[in-house]
């Protein structure tokens, strides 16, 4: 079992976040810039896959996501 963890929005994230995350939390905090003031992120691990999620509901992982698939019948 691997523990979570939160941070304050724009703190250096903690050891345990995984370093491949980290330009994708540092993105997401720039969208939100000025927006952060008491906002926490934090760190849980989904079927030993790391995701990250902010106070707002943004969300960061390391899956790739197609928000948008053409061909999708469903």
């Amino acid at each position: 079992m691997r523990l979570g963890t939160r941070w304050a929005f724009g703190a250096e994230p903690p050891a345990s976040v995984p370093v491949d995350l980290r330009p994708r939390i540092a993105a997401a905090e720039s969208a939100h810039a000025g927006e952060g003031e008491g906002r926490h992120w934090t760190l849980t691990w989904l079927e030993g896959r790391p995701i990250v999620e902010l106070d707002d509901g943004t969300t960061v992982s390391d899956a790739i996501i197609d928000a948008h698939d053409a061909d999708e019948d469903w």
